[in-house]
């Protein structure tokens, strides 16, 4: 389905910067030193000292960098890997690398040094730019049989190893920048064009080993145009970074937001609240993770005060959840009833006038303080790598704080879908952004099936990638002859065009009568109860379903406490203290489950979960249960927790 653009894109891309004859990502650089020039581009407070690029030095600086490449003897179109997280320099290595003509073959510096020597296998590198000479020491002793000729680190430490790596030569980020330097005037700009493979983006994966996804110059020129029909950013604007700048969705909205003029403020996990505060960005991307950590920070607030201002808090929100349904009503945006009748809309505009005065008191004692928080000058969130469960959007949307949530795969570069300030339909992932042609077929016969029928989704455009790095079984698997890419999620399609993605094809849960159930819709429902941290559905071949579940200590603890249970001095040891097996406990988390799953739309009685287990350890990146992204690698789950999910159904 393709859909027309709405008068609002039209007039974003007609105000928008257009890079129509640009041929690649590089030759964005020059374009925006020559209009922005001393604006500010890229901040990184917390290095010692601070980072700072401006535009001008950027471009420079991307330049340099490809020179010392060129001197160190790069060829267009060979491989170099880069293995770091988040910094200003991972930009110019980046785009130093293309500028050259070269291939970057991405990941992050955390992950298992068994998946980043894979990577440098299998994308036949011949150099590698990484983070810090930490991060090349764990892979140092296994370098001897990689066929690399040189190694550049992103820090400017000594540049030595206690590893004899033979003649590869090794730099730090300021040897190889005076390399340029000296080059400068031997360099010789690498041919770009819109079909040359720019970067190897290795699939975090929730099973197996990545693959090398390939995308094209003119994949990831598709991501400044799609981005610009939404929303119309320019300079002086401030944009928040915390997701892993080496994955497509942080990356390439990174890509966007530049060649529009604004400037990009680092954080991290640990700095994140105080940096929303300190530096007011207009916009930030992040996963639901993020935005339920805020909310989780909220909502305690809301519990340490006294229980008559605790009531008053509960009342206003009550108030104001009402009072945004109704506004989704009026506007069509309700997804459980898009075509509302002329009486409904009548009622929902009696509810509106009604409610106001107590929404609009709720926002002065209550939702205020929560835009001040992040920094009170918040024009839009934009969330993506899973789905937001509705309590987080109803959160957000009461404080007048907007989420566009988006649909996207690294395979598409990756934003193909995303919902618009105008169109911003609650539930659903969005229209389909300028190029983009989505497909809803039948999972057997591959045929499409009508509008608001679930299916499997297929893409069409711009920005499917080429293919698998040297994995043509695996690309043919996932492209086919008429260049539909299979997504291997379950969506339906509403008759304007929105996206709704139900779940994967593949963690699709079919129960012994036959029942299927997505648990995607289910664990985000349960994960509204302020007991539930994280939890994972099972149930394969049973009767029922069951559910892993890493209870949210502090609010267990302070349970636990309140009910005498544990001591106030006991509660400092953590889960320890609580017996999760006990009656009490066991009633608390089965209450729970039955009340948030019970309440949800479209709600079936087989969607009960009937078994559960408590875990005290979480599912973290380092102990191998979630992706970079912090999604659930559920093959992992399973199979580190097989003895208790057979327990659970015996």
């Amino acid at each position: 389905m393709v859909v027309a653009l709405h008068e609002q894109e039209r007039n974003n891309l007609a105000r928008a910067i257009s890079y129509s004859e640009v041929a690649a990502i590089p030759q964005v650089w020059p374009i925006v030193a020559a209009r922005y020039g001393d604006c500010l581009a890229l901040h990184d407070p917390h290095t010692h000292p601070e980072t700072k690029y401006t535009y001008r030095e950027l471009a420079a600086a991307i330049a340099q960098f490809a020179a010392g490449l060129q001197s160190l003897g790069l060829q267009p179109g060979e491989t170099v890997a880069l293995f770091s997280e988040n910094r200003p320099r991972w930009l110019v290595a980046d785009q130093g690398i293309m500028t050259a003509g070269a291939v970057d073959a991405v990941r992050g510096a955390n992950a298992d040094a068994r998946e980043l020597l894979f990577i440098l296998d299998n994308s036949d590198s011949i150099g590698l730019v990484i983070q810090d000479i930490t991060t090349l020491n764990k892979l140092a002793a296994d370098l001897s049989g990689a066929n690399l000729r040189f190694i550049v680190l992103l820090t400017d430490e000594a540049a030595e190893l206690e590893t004899d790596l033979g003649n590869v030569r090794l730099l730090n980020f300021t040897e190889l920048m005076a390399l340029g330097r000296d080059f400068e005037g031997k360099f010789t700009p690498a041919p770009l064009s819109r079909d040359r493979t720019a970067t190897l983006i290795y699939t975090s994966g929730t099973s197996g080993m990545p693959k090398g996804v390939m995308l094209s110059q003119a994949n990831l020129l598709s991501q400044i145009a799609g981005p610009c029909s939404v929303v119309n950013v320019g300079p002086g604007q401030k944009v928040m970074s915390i997701l892993p700048i080496w994955h497509s969705y942080e990356r390439s909205f990174e890509y966007f937001i530049l060649s529009q003029g604004c400037t990009q403020i680092y954080t991290n996990i640990r700095y994140v609240k105080q940096d929303l505060k300190n530096h007011s960005p207009q916009y930030m991307v992040a996963v639901p993770r993020l935005w339920e950590s805020i909310y989780e920070g909220v909502q305690k607030q809301f519990r340490e005060q006294p229980e008559s201002k605790q009531k008053l808090v509960q009342f206003f929100l009550g108030q104001s959840q009402n009072y945004i349904t109704a506004r989704r009503t009026l506007a069509g945006l309700n997804l459980a009833n898009l075509t509302s009748s002329p009486g409904q809309k009548l009622i929902a505009a009696l509810k509106m006038i009604y409610l106001w005065p107590l929404h609009q008191l709720g926002d002065r004692l209550v939702y205020k303080k929560v835009r001040a928080a992040m920094g009170g000058q918040v024009t839009h969130l934009v969330s993506g790598g899973g789905s937001i469960a509705d309590y987080l959007e109803d959160f957000y949307e009461i404080a007048g704080i907007s989420i566009l949530g988006g649909y996207g795969l690294t395979e598409t570069s990756p934003i193909i879908h995303v919902r618009r300030p105008w169109r911003n339909l609650r539930g659903a992932d969005g229209q389909a952004v300028p190029g983009v042609e989505t497909a809803i077929v039948d999972l057997k016969t591959r045929q499409p099936v009508p509008a608001g029928e679930p299916g499997l989704v297929l893409i069409r455009g711009p920005q499917v990638m080429q293919g698998y790095y040297n994995n043509p079984e695996a690309t043919a698997k996932a492209i086919d002859a008429e260049g539909w890419f299979d997504t291997g999620d379950l969506g339906q399609m509403t008759a304007w065009g929105d996206l709704i993605i139900t779940g994967r094809a593949k963690d699709t849960i079919v129960l012994t009568n036959g029942e299927n159930i997505e648990p995607t819709p289910i664990e985000n429902a349960c994960l509204r109860s302020p007991y539930i941290d994280q939890i994972m559905l099972v149930g394969q071949d049973q009767r029922t379903l069951g559910a892993l579940i890493v209870p949210s200590a502090e609010a267990l603890e302070k349970w636990a406490v309140s009910r005498g249970m544990v001591s106030s001095a006991e509660q400092a040891t953590g889960l320890d203290a609580i017996a999760l097996h006990s009656q009490p406990v066991q009633d608390l988390f089965r209450q729970e489950l039955k009340r948030e799953v019970a309440n949800r739309p479209g709600y079936r009685p087989d969607d009960r979960i009937g078994t559960f287990a408590l875990l005290k350890e979480p599912f973290t990146v380092e102990n191998g249960l979630l992706t970079q992204t912090l999604k659930v690698k559920r093959a992992q789950v399973s199979d580190r927790y097989r003895e208790t999910i057979d327990t659970l159904f015996k």
